[in-house]
């Protein structure tokens, strides 16, 4: 081949490339400008969720445990026995001094009535001597002895004391009782507060899952003395865990509240792809939370892109499907083309998070201490 079709061949080829070059940048230009720019993304992003502690709530010794790390555990599913030696004396100590307390109540209202019976005998005999001293101070000169009428009047000063000690004890006895019944007297209730606090103690004896999920982080032994507030275990609901991504400051002008989100999670490759929306964004940088805060206002100073967390909701479904892992790296891609969600998410939350703290054995508890007074002072509450 000569060289003027050796250059030909060349420029052809040339050519050739040259085009496939403009059209590929005019094609990564249409599809920047009509779908990259509307799509944000991150690979700083990871699943997030509540890490519940389970406690101890009163100073014991383990008995049992019945749920180990990796488990799968229930709302209200047992997790710690306790040992419950100590509260039931506690609670038997309660129960004698709830009973104490009636007695004497009761004792102190038949007091009262004694007392106030002696106060009306002491008033009549009060009356009955006043009326003899009258009689005697006004007969006739001569008609009654000197000592007699003096007689009269020690007897009216005798009457008069005996009422003033009636009228004491029964003042004495009704600062007490007065303008309550058995049921409701301060003694009573107080040790009715003792004896509902003694069965609080009981029922914590027994340690129970506080949601749905996952045990994590065991570190309690059978046997072993725990303190209240101890961590003892956690559990981890992963049918409601979330995704923090952490996207730069440049990427949240078109950002807002409800924005689809596509999520694929390292642990399962390409191959799954989860489906969330935006539920909100941060209140502020992640520096600005940080233990050791930049300081900006030094002398050498570098700007930093600055990375704000946002929180993306995911399909309850799809995480059935394919349960994640707290702390687990994942790609967020946000489709940014719908802008007319709110900057700042308007609710308080996704929902308040309650946790199961064990059986609710009150109406046992009322309906005991109402058994006691019945018992012991013929009431019911």
């Amino acid at each position: 081949m000569s060289d003027e079709g050796k250059n030909g061949a060349r420029r052809r080829w040339l050519g050739l490339l040259a085009a496939a070059v403009v059209l590929g940048s005019l094609g990564y230009g249409a599809w920047w400008f009509l779908v990259s720019r509307h799509y944000v993304s991150t690979d700083d992003a990871y699943v997030g969720g509540n890490v519940v502690t389970v406690t101890s709530r009163e100073p014991a010794t383990v008995m049992a445990l019945h749920a180990d790390n990796t488990q799968t555990v229930k709302r209200g599913q047992v997790l710690i026995e306790m040992d419950p030696s100590v509260a039931q004396v506690n609670m038997q100590a309660a129960i004698a001094n709830l009973a104490r307390q009636v007695r004497q109540v009761r004792g102190q209202f038949s007091r009262a009535a004694t007392y106030d019976a002696q106060l009306n005998q002491a008033r009549i005999a009060l009356a009955q001597a006043q009326d003899d001293y009258k009689r005697r101070s006004g007969a006739e000169q001569g008609a009654v002895s000197g000592e007699e009428l003096s007689h009269a009047r020690d007897a009216v000063r005798a009457a008069q004391a005996a009422m003033n000690a009636a009228r004491g004890g029964l003042e004495q006895t009704l600062s007490s009782i007065q303008g309550t019944d058995i049921a409701h007297n301060p003694e009573v209730l107080a040790a009715e507060a003792q004896l509902r606090n003694a069965a609080l103690v009981l029922n914590h004896m027994t340690i129970v899952a506080p949601v749905d999920g996952v045990i994590a982080q065991r570190t309690v032994q059978v046997g072993q003395q725990v303190a209240p507030g101890a961590p003892l275990m956690a559990v981890v609901p992963l049918q409601a865990v979330w995704v923090d991504a952490n996207f730069k400051e440049v990427q949240l002008a078109d950002m807002r509240v409800g924005q689809p989100v596509t999520i694929k999670a390292d642990i399962y490759g390409g191959g799954v792809t989860y489906h969330g929306r935006i539920e909100g964004l941060g209140a502020g940088s992640g520096s600005a939370f940080a233990l050791l805060p930049p300081q900006n206002a030094s002398g050498n100073w570098i700007k930093i892109v600055q990375r704000v967390p946002v929180r993306i909701a995911l399909d309850p479904k799809e995480l059935a499907d394919h349960p994640l892992r707290v702390g687990l790296s994942v790609t967020a891609e946000v489709d940014v083309r719908d802008t007319s969600g709110s900057l700042i998410t308007s609710k308080v939350g996704p929902g308040s998070t309650t946790g199961d703290t064990g059986a609710d054995n009150s109406a046992a508890t009322e309906a005991l201490i109402a058994r006691i007074l019945r018992e012991n002072g013929g009431v019911q509450q």
